[in-house]
């Protein structure tokens, strides 16, 4: 089925080169009825399922109002405590609002604290802390920022070609290669997962069309990356996302977030061995780093994500496992 998709020919994340924001409203990233506590293994498949406080004036008119708080249903139920790294970004803010969706305990990693109470509002430190820090800084990362985490999050990135997001030296190099290198190098060997976000495409970066995104040697930064994490002995998910869709959602506050929605590409497409290419929601993106926390068999995995028109998971664990369980199958 994924070989007669109609496929981009330079599939990479829109987030590396692109910082337009796409505001269609997709499906709620609500509260998931069944919560899976599951524990804690780099490889060529793919698997299918189909199965304001105030909101920014641009999306008013398509978004209903939702209440001001998330669901306080059991709250600080979890036994979690997940670090997200790379929290504020289009990726990240959506695996923060979904983690506060489910009253799962996170602490957000950011060069820029106050950005937190921008985006989620003002959060009991039950459920969500915030630390100053910059993974590009070695001295920025000190051990009290792991103090009682059980999983980790690392969806930092920059554009993949110059752009004001490189001021600073915000470079590919400087995030995608020493700024993971940095944070894995200190990440206690207690943690039961490590997922890092990466990029579809990181083992062809000398090949057309990849070698052309890789210009600016983001693909080989990212790759290193990922080597760094697979030989550092912790337990970890690789996730590739193809060309990312739906957001970024930056300016959005947590309300609008939880309103966000994957459209009509919701049926997910997951493959190993980097032969998928193709787009994804960010929002899926970011429910499969949270459901890969929990299924054992994606330890010590790589997988590579798209969503294609159709029904998908949703926030059904059950559904994920097995979609990951396929794509090692084939």
């Amino acid at each position: 089925m994924a070989s007669k998709l109609s496929l981009n020919p330079f599939p990479i994340s829109t987030e590396l080169y692109s910082q337009h924001h796409r505001r269609s409203p997709l499906f709620y990233l609500r509260p998931s009825k069944n919560s899976s506590n599951g524990h804690h293994y780099c490889s060529k498949s793919i698997s299918t399922s189909k199965g304001q406080t105030s909101v920014t004036r641009s999306v008013k008119q398509e978004m209903t109002e939702v209440p001001n708080t998330v669901s306080q249903t059991n709250p600080h139920s979890s036994t979690k405590l997940i670090l997200v790294v790379g929290g504020s970004g289009g990726v990240g803010q959506l695996i923060v609002a979904s983690l506060l969706s489910r009253n799962i305990k996170s602490r957000l990693l950011l060069r820029d604290p106050e950005k937190a109470t921008t985006l989620f509002g003002k959060q009991d430190e039950g459920k969500l802390q915030v630390r100053k820090g910059d993974t590009r800084n070695p001295e920025d990362l000190d051990p009290s920022i792991f103090e009682g985490v059980t999983h980790v999050i690392c969806c930092t990135g920059t554009t993949a070609f110059p752009s004001k997001r490189w001021d600073a030296d915000n470079t590919p190099e400087r995030v995608d290669w020493e700024g993971v290198r940095n944070l894995v190098s200190v990440i206690p060997q207690s943690v039961k997962r490590v997922v890092l976000v990466s990029s579809v495409g990181v083992t062809k970066f000398n090949e057309l069309p990849w070698n052309i995104m890789n210009l600016f040697g983001v693909l080989k930064y990212k790759k290193m990356g990922e080597d760094f994490l697979c030989n550092s002995g912790l337990p970890y998910t690789i996730i590739r996302p193809g060309r990312l869709t739906d957001g970024p959602y930056t300016s959005y506050d947590l309300n609008t977030l939880l309103k966000a929605t994957a459209g009509q590409r919701r049926a997910v497409l997951i493959g190993q061995g980097d032969k998928l290419a193709g787009e994804v929601s960010r929002l899926v993106v970011a429910e499969a780093c949270i459901q890969a926390l929990d299924i054992d068999l994606t330890r010590g995995k790589i997988f590579e994500i798209n969503s294609i028109e159709g029904e998908g998971p949703d926030n059904d664990p059950q559904k994920w496992h097995e979609l990951f369980k396929a794509a090692q199958s084939q």
